[in-house]
């Protein structure tokens, strides 16, 4: 469904979109699963990139609480790899192999609307990430990808985790700009919440296999949201690019 939400009052036009990137631009469950079995053959790899990616929540828990310091997104990926490999028995792996692998989220590709999207909508306004992701890790991934960011903003910068409101205030205060000018577009429905709660503007993005096929997700849309898009290509459109 593509629609646009008509907000009781104006929107103010954006000047930036601000862009989560795990599932919203990057497609990371076919790029986890693909390298795991380059390394595992034998591994569900399906279940590893699932589990994998589960355990992302809490290790942020666990820097947000305090329980361990600030740590980089790169740093607690190989934390819960190391786990993983023990559930899932894997023990064959060299320190190497393991650290290739803790990588494979720099190397992961963009969906197949993605660049021509971000492309369009650069014509018209600033594009930045927003992520949780380091900024090496964004930096290599943009350069794997070929995406035409702007200025790449983490959580790195803000030494905060989104729904922190540190980072989705801190795009506004980077660019110096009111709250309501910067649009977060994002295919996970909480972090689109944790924007609105701090001023900004939301374009919600449909990413129906970002847990694989076997685990398809609603995408249906939420009128707290000011855009509703199948893909970047049909935002452009309706942002004027």
């Amino acid at each position: 469904m593509n629609l646009l939400n008509h907000p009781a009052s104006p929107q103010v036009t954006p000047q930036v979109l601000a862009f989560d990137i795990f599932g919203t631009v990057v497609d990371w469950h076919s790029g986890i699963s693909r390298e795991v079995l380059a390394l595992c053959p034998d591994v569900d790899a399906n279940a590893f990139a699932l589990a994998w990616r589960a355990g992302y929540q809490p290790a942020m828990r666990r820097v947000m609480s305090g329980e361990l310091g600030w740590t980089l997104i790169d740093d607690l990926h190989r934390l819960i790899l190391e786990d993983v490999l023990k559930d899932f028995g894997i023990t064959h792996l060299s320190d190497g192999q393991k650290q290739h692998l803790n990588t494979a989220w720099h190397r992961l590709d963009p969906w197949p609307d993605v660049v021509a999207g971000l492309t369009r909508l650069k014509t018209r306004f600033v594009i930045c990430t927003l992520s949780n992701g380091n900024i090496r890790l964004l930096t290599h991934m943009a350069k794997h990808g070929g995406l035409p960011w702007d200025c790449i903003l983490s959580a790195e910068v803000f030494k905060a985790y989104k729904p922190d409101p540190a980072t989705y205030l801190g795009v506004a205060r980077v660019f110096d700009l009111a709250t309501a000018q910067v649009m977060l577009v994002a295919a996970h429905q909480d972090d689109l919440a944790a924007a609105r709660a701090c001023g900004l503007q939301t374009a919600y993005i449909e990413r129906p296999l970002e847990m694989g096929a076997g685990q398809p997700k609603d995408v249906s849309p939420d009128p707290a949201n000011t855009w509703h898009a199948r893909d970047f290509l049909v935002l452009a459109d309706l942002l004027g690019c």
